[in-house]
Parts: structure tokens; sequence; C-alpha cells
């Protein structure tokens, strides 16, 4: 399918993709703590017939330059800004940090139809690097709504990795231990996820190193389906916290963080949800059941 592009820089910077002839399905393509915009996902999705905003959401001008209070607004206003391109249909979806925005965003904006949360967490966490004043501590929440900061999760700082380790760093276990120094936190910083009209679909790794995703999305789906919420769980026991859609080239290694997975696995985990994802975007269609998981 022919593509085009749209280049922004107000009041995003980013890049909007869609099939030539345009779309009536739009998603909002958010990244994770990296901060990059997602143009290849973003032009992925737009051969598959959709139109996605893959935009920066911190680090830009204007942005803090961190994940620290970062307003949902940013991502409430890009799903209007679908909207009023004529999308009949709006997702968010979004990798880590960006599954917890997205994730986020569903709850607070009716106009979400679907979200998509890859290796998403179930709580909203503290702040990952500075805030508009420069300071990474104290910690802060990583979002606000209304100019209100959400509960959170604070880290605890006396983690450390294990002894005698090198090379890049597993942080699943500063994510585990900090949930266990915070307990009387943790009900407070639960993102609602029961109480978001839009469609949800989870994908997550049980070999995520950076955080653990599939109990995190295990959380999610119970709430949802206590609610009487549908909920879609792909996972897979041996992909890490990167899943690779088919089309997409295999992410590079990090020299600083230890991601999970395998290469072969984290494809693998990305090809079975692949369908699950454009079916979701898509939504339903006349005559068509879609299986819930």
């Amino acid at each position: 399918m022919d593509i085009e592009e749209q280049e922004l820089t107000d009041p995003y910077e980013g890049v909007l993709v869609g099939p030539r002839g345009g779309s009536d399905v739009g998603v909002v393509v958010l990244g994770g703590s990296s901060g990059r915009v997602e143009r290849e996902r973003a032009r992925v999705l737009a051969r598959q017939g959709v139109r996605a905003l893959a935009l920066r959401w911190f680090g830009g001008p204007g942005q803090p330059p961190g994940i620290c209070e970062i307003p949902l607004e940013t991502f409430t206003a890009a799903v209007g800004l679908l909207r009023a391109g004529g999308a009949r249909r709006v997702g968010v979806l979004g990798l880590s940090k960006g599954a917890e925005a997205a994730l986020l965003t569903a709850v607070y904006e009716p106009q979400v139809d679907v979200v998509v949360a890859l290796s998403p967490t179930s709580r909203v966490w503290c702040n990952v690097g500075p805030g508009a004043d420069g300071r990474q501590q104290p910690y802060r929440s990583s979002w606000t709504w209304r100019g209100r900061p959400l509960p959170f999760v604070p880290m605890d700082d006396n983690w450390a990795p294990p002894e005698g380790s090198s090379g890049p760093v597993a942080v699943r276990g500063w994510y585990e231990l900090s949930e266990r120094t915070y307990p009387h936190l943790l009900p407070a910083a639960d993102i609602p996820v029961e109480r978001a009209r839009a469609d949800v679909l989870l994908v997550a790794g049980g070999d995520d190193a950076m955080w653990p995703s599939l109990p995190f999305a295990e959380r999610l789906a119970v709430r949802r389906r206590a609610a009487g919420a549908t909920v879609r769980l792909v996972a897979r026991p041996d992909a890490g916290h990167r899943p690779v859609f088919p089309g997409e080239l295999p992410a590079r290694p990090s020299p600083h963080f230890a991601y999970g997975g395998t290469p072969q696995a984290d494809a693998l985990l990305g090809a079975v949800a692949w369908p699950h994802i454009l079916d979701a975007l898509h939504g339903p269609r006349p005559g068509h059941s879609r299986a819930q998981r």
C-alpha cells in the first residue's frame, strides 16, 4: 500500500503517516523512555490502512526533558487531531512508558476507541529523568491530568544490580523491590483500566528484564474482566521488553539496559500479536466476531 508522510512541528514534533487516499482509522503511536519518534512503526501501521501519528512527548521544544509530570492532555489532543482529520475510530498504541500513557489516556479520554499496550505496567510510576525544573528528585509522578499529578509509586534507591554483574543492567528487580517497599501506595497508583470505554489489547513477554510486564498485564486483564469489560492478552513466556512486528527491524541492543528475550522470541511475539493489533485498530466489522482472551 502506498503511503504518504507529513512532518509535524506544531503543536507536536513528529510525523503523520497514512495510506495514500486516506483512512478513517487513526492511531497515536508512542515510544517508551528512549524518547524517539516511532517513525518506522508508524509506517508499518500505515501500510495496513491506518493513519498513524507518531509524536515526541518529552524532550522536545517546550516539553520536560524527562518523563516527569507529562500532561495527559498531550495525548488527548493528539486523539482529537486524528478525529478532526476524519477518523471514525482512534486508538493509542504505546510501548513501556508509552503503554502507561496509552492506558491512562484511554481511562481519561472517552474518545479513545482502542488501546494497545505493549510491555505495559498496571500502575503509575514515578518520573524517569528530570522535570521541567531540571531536577530528578524528589520523585514525582510521571503524569498529570488537568494540572494535578497522578498518584504514583516511587523507586526504592536502596536497590543495586546483583554483585558481580557487568554489561547492560536488568532493572526489573528494582521495580519489584519498590512495590514491596511501598505497599501502602500501590492501590492509589493502580491504573483504573476497568473504567476505560476503549477496547484493550495487552502484549507482554514473560522474560521482560526491564519490568514485570507480563504480571502487570495479567493484573490489568483481571481488573477488566472483574468489571465485565473486554480485554485481550497476547503473551510469550520467552519474549522480552521489545516485541518486533512484521516489517520492522529488530531493536538495537542497549549498552546500558538488558531488555530480556531474544530477537527470535521478540519477533515471534510481535508476529502473534500483529493480527490482533490490526483487528483491534480496525474494529468490529459486520458479520465478524472477535475472539477474546
